[in-house]
């Protein structure tokens, strides 16, 4: 008898630690979902923000330089460098 509630007990045990590590390996795969959507936005917002201020530039400027390259570059720079600030801020609190 003792020797079936031991065996019952261990079961117990497994599976709610089971349990216990597939809420937690969860909760990181939904963090991991979430870093990866903010991640793209917060590179694409700036790129196309500043695209679109380029072809506005390319349309009122005379001269030969390319506006809306030289703006998207930039855009895409601050973006890149607001994901890994975001990143950096994000790796300081786990």
């Amino acid at each position: 008898m003792a020797n079936k509630q031991e065996k019952f007990k261990e079961k117990i045990e497994n599976e709610s630690s089971k349990k216990i590590r597939a809420k937690e390996e969860g909760d990181q795969i939904l963090f991991g979902l979430g870093a990866f959507g903010i991640i793209g936005w917060s590179i694409a917002v700036p790129t196309l923000a500043l695209t679109f201020l380029g072809l506005y530039f390319d349309r009122i400027s005379t001269t030969e330089i390319s506006w809306t390259i030289t703006m998207m570059v930039m855009g895409l720079g601050i973006g890149c460098l607001n994901a890994w600030y975001w990143i950096k801020e994000k790796s300081k609190n786990k």
